[in-house]
């Protein structure tokens, strides 16, 4: 497949805004990872892949924190975020109870394409933290028509989200201890199971992202990955998310990205090698 530049179907950003939300519910769903329903009017407009920043009640911080979107509940107006404790900002997240009011900003990025995989064969494929995004995306394309598989990468058998990936398709595990499914990560479980995808949509840690592009490549599959990445303005003004590309930017004439406005969601073949094995930490 020829390299190609950056996704032009990125969602219109003209309606990101600061909001008020509340928190409806939080419960930690294995250690250290919390899952969290927060009412907001940014419910109406999300998709999946797409992420909201979230600011903590210290004044002190001025950058929210940037968390994907597990769930949307239009008719409740909801989001559902699953998170990571990685830091203080999180930390104060996971302490908070329903009934509190958050201040978002969102909606931001862009999703995954799902016309991409209308239809089609579609392979999910998320580790770690980056199984949360797979739900929306594995509702929103079983909607569509598609035929969908999901691939979880554990690190152990603490297994979150898996029953609720089960709605929307056949999921398959692997782990690193081996103590569930298959022992290793989400391209062992690929191979093992000879499972054939016509696209591949992917989120997960670096050193994943680059396996799969390269799979996607020799195997002639469309992949499309979400990246994830320290951001701090999350509106792509500080420059601080800048991915390295195969392509020459239009505007700066150079091979860069930012991951907070033309992503997080990508196509792989968009995405250099150099920027996937810089990130593999």
């Amino acid at each position: 497949m020829a390299e190609t530049g950056i996704r032009k179907d990125k969602v219109n950003m003209s309606g990101k805004r600061k909001e008020k939300a509340s928190v409806l519910s939080q419960r930690e769903i294995a250690p250290d990872i919390y899952d969290m329903w927060i009412a907001t009017d940014m419910a109406t407009e999300a998709k999946a892949g797409q992420f909201i920043g979230v600011y903590t009640n210290n004044p002190a911080n001025l950058l929210p924190r940037p968390i994907s979107i597990c769930e949307v509940d239009r008719e409740r107006k909801a989001l559902r975020l699953v998170y990571r404790i990685a830091g203080k900002g999180t930390a104060e997240f996971a302490g908070w109870q329903p009934g509190q009011e958050v201040l978002l900003l969102g909606v931001l990025g862009n999703g995954f394409p799902i016309n991409e995989g209308k239809g089609k064969k579609a392979v999910l494929m998320g580790g770690g933290i980056g199984i949360p995004p797979m739900l929306q995306l594995a509702r929103e394309l079983s909607e569509a028509g598609s035929d969908v598989t999901v691939i979880t990468g554990y690190r152990d058998s603490r297994l979150f989200l898996k029953e609720d990936l089960e709605k929307y398709g056949k999921v398959y595990v692997a782990t690193e201890d081996g103590s569930v499914g298959t022992k290793g990560n989400v391209l062992t479980v690929m191979e093992k199971e000879q499972i054939d995808a016509d696209v591949i949509m992917a989120c997960g840690p670096m050193p994943m992202l680059r396996a799969i592009k390269a799979y996607a490549r020799e195997k002639q599959i469309a992949a499309y990955i979400s990246l994830e990445e320290r951001m701090a303005c999350g509106v792509g003004a500080c420059l601080g998310c800048v991915c390295k590309t195969t392509h020459k930017d239009a505007h700066s004439h150079v091979n860069n990205a930012r991951i907070c406005t033309d992503g997080p969601v990508f196509d792989a073949r968009a995405v250099s090698y150099t920027h996937l094995r810089a990130h593999e930490t």
